[in-house]
């Protein structure tokens, strides 16, 4: 066994993370509004990207809607598509 794979190393890298929850869940949305941008730019990276679920601990359920809402706001020109 590799001196850097041991079960002990691997222990030490790793964090004990709180579980996500999802902001839109515990607020009780009942839809994400495109018009919305404060909400819609937490969501986005410097460079305008849309953070993933994973990160966000969003469910299901709002990242869809939140994805759709991004899009249809970067089309009617309210949120850039790539920031430089």
């Amino acid at each position: 066994m590799k001196k850097g794979n041991s079960i002990r190393s691997l222990m030490k890298k790793r964090r004990f993370l709180r579980k996500k929850r999802c902001k839109f869940t515990a607020n009780k949305v009942e839809f994400i509004d495109y018009k919305d941008v404060e909400v819609l730019r937490r969501h986005l990276t410097e460079k305008g990207k849309i953070i993933p679920r994973r990160i966000t601990g969003n469910s299901a359920r709002y990242q869809r809607q939140l994805t759709l809402a991004i899009k249809r706001a970067r089309y009617m020109g309210l949120l850039p598509y790539e920031v430089e």
